[in-house]
């Protein structure tokens, strides 16, 4: 049973394990797509590239093919956890071959691929070098929602309580920003070309399989954790259970929570795979290339900085009396500033967008994800993983990139290479996009509103229950 308070040793292990899984996600969902660009299409010619995929189509494919992996095998894996009743073995093996595949992605080369498949032709070494790395991150994809999405994310939820989760949800809300500007510290020297990928995945490779080994020693399975669910039913049957009309009558408030994040995170997922590709070869060139930081630029960074800051706790101290006087205004402030940042490639105006565009969309991660961690029955954790997967990665990892990949073909802005090889290369107007999907969370976040937050004497636990 799940303690009103944690104890130290659970308070390092979710803040260790939530760190390094960010550190791999963020190297996958932020740096294998700079390592198509700067890597995979670097030196390649124009009929190479004609004869194969444009780059931001190949970032779509990898996502949702990525989406859809992890959505499977957090079905699969999570399921599975809850009959095993072992959610340790599946953190940290899961880990251990986590960091393994991602140091594997240093080895992938134009020139490896040709000759593992004694290919010659320019066009077809590219493409198949780019499905290799596809192929590798749904491998990954694998590894990753088996430890952190499927066993970790039930971990956590068995573990906590309500009373806590909101201010769990916070931290590792931190975190994930923490683990970001990790990443991002360490892969900008790769994407400068100051080392090399190979060096930049080996070392973030060892590093999350390291933390595999010490979950072997630092993570217990709860005392009395709730296992009847699991225990009373067929494995199959438990596999589709979120899906059975009763499941989510009775639980009506978890999947609007559901749908509600959904809109939020295909809003975010438009322009994220694309975002570092952005700032290399539209943003920085155009706002005076190495000398983009000047005094001023620094100044409202620090004052958006500030503001997201004072935002955040204005907007959590309303959220612990009332969350529904936090989350509308903060999928309002979202929306307002995905269409400034829409508006202008100029760095302040990027700046200034940044600052309503995130405030909103931490917010609301926040508020949802910890909902979603109370509306779940208990003992019933890794049953609903899956279905929590459809919502927060399958649909919005396909949708979105897919979205994003229209605006940025469709304003065909291209960057020429040193080779003269023209590539097309994202653009502003997948945050407008953005910004039009983000209004749609407000439809199911209406309803979740009146039904209410609180769920003390649940009477969709207790109906869940007799399900």
């Amino acid at each position: 049973m799940a303690k009103e308070k944690l104890s130290k040793l659970n308070w390092f292990t979710i803040c260790l394990f939530s760190f390094m899984g960010g550190v791999a996600w963020n190297v996958e969902n932020m740096y294998f797509n700079t390592f198509l660009y700067n890597s995979v299409y670097a030196n390649t010619t124009q009929a190479a590239q004609a004869g194969s995929m444009a780059p931001t189509t190949a970032i779509s494919r990898m996502v949702a093919l990525s989406a859809i992996a992890a959505v499977l095998t957090t079905f699969v894996m999570g399921t599975l956890s809850d009959k095993l009743k072992n959610r340790k073995a599946f953190i940290s093996i899961g880990y251990i071959l986590w960091g393994i595949i991602t140091g594997l992605f240093g080895f992938i080369t134009k020139e490896n691929v040709a000759a593992l498949l004694h290919l010659s032709d320019d066009a077809k070494i590219l493409t198949s070098t780019v499905w290799v790395v596809i192929i590798m991150d749904v491998i990954m994809t694998f590894m990753g929602s088996t430890s952190n999405d499927a066993a970790f994310n039930a971990w956590v939820t068995d573990i906590t309580t309500p009373k806590i989760r909101p201010t769990l949800e916070t931290i590792l809300t931190v975190i994930v920003f923490v683990s970001a500007g990790a990443v991002m510290g360490v892969g900008s020297f790769a994407q400068a070309g100051t080392v090399s990928y190979m060096t930049f995945f080996i070392i973030v490779g060892a590093v999350v399989t390291f933390c595999g080994v010490l979950g072997l020693f630092l993570i217990k399975e709860p005392e009395g954790r709730k296992v009847e669910a699991s225990s009373s039913s067929s494995y199959w049957s438990d596999l589709f259970y979120g899906f059975r009309p009763s499941s989510i009558k009775a639980n009506s408030r978890l999947y609007l929570t559901f749908l509600s994040i959904g809109f939020t995170t295909i809003s975010y997922q438009v322009f994220f795979p694309y975002l570092l590709v952005y700032l290399q070869y539209v943003i920085i060139p155009e706002n005076g290339g190495d000398n983009f930081l000047n005094k001023s630029v620094i100044i409202t960074a620090v004052i958006v900085v500030a503001a997201l800051l004072a935002g955040l706790v204005i907007l959590l101290k309303i959220a612990s009396k009332n969350k529904a006087f936090c989350v509308v205004p903060a999928a309002i402030l979202s929306t307002i500033g995905l269409l400034i940042v829409s508006s202008s490639t100029e760095i302040h105006m990027l700046l200034i967008g940044i600052a309503p565009a995130v405030l909103g969309n931490v917010i609301l991660n926040i508020q949802f994800n910890a909902s979603i961690k109370d509306f779940i029955p208990e003992g019933k954790a890794g049953l609903f993983q899956g279905i929590r997967m459809i919502f927060v990665v399958l649909i919005p990892m396909v949708v979105g990139p897919y979205l994003g990949d229209l605006a940025c073909r469709n304003s065909n802005i291209t960057y020429t290479n040193e080779f003269g090889v023209n590539t097309i290369v994202p653009s502003k107007s997948m945050f407008l996009y953005a910004a039009i999907v983000s209004v749609f969370v407000l439809v199911p976040l209406i309803f979740l509103i009146k039904k209410g937050f609180n769920v003390e004497n649940s009477e969709e636990q207790k109906a869940e229950e007799n399900v």
